[in-house]
């Protein structure tokens, strides 16, 4: 478990230099990268308390917006 944290440290600092850049300055093979980066990256984090944290947190505000949307 050690490796995948590691690797999801690494990943999270690739994607903040990769998010840096000018919008403008990006192309679409590289947009493409970028998505796949954080999809990778996702998998790697949702089975740690770390994303499961986050997991719980989306959840909580999902069904706050779903519940003061319903009359």
């Amino acid at each position: 478990m050690e490796l995948t944290i590691d690797l999801a440290v690494l990943l999270a600092v690739v994607i903040a230099v990769r998010l840096r850049r000018r919008t403008q300055a990006r192309s679409r093979n590289d947009e493409k990268l970028t998505v796949a980066i954080v999809l990778v990256f996702g998998v790697l984090i949702a089975p740690t308390a770390f994303g499961q944290g986050i997991l719980d947190i989306v959840s909580q505000l999902a069904q706050g917006v779903t519940e003061s949307g319903s009359p």
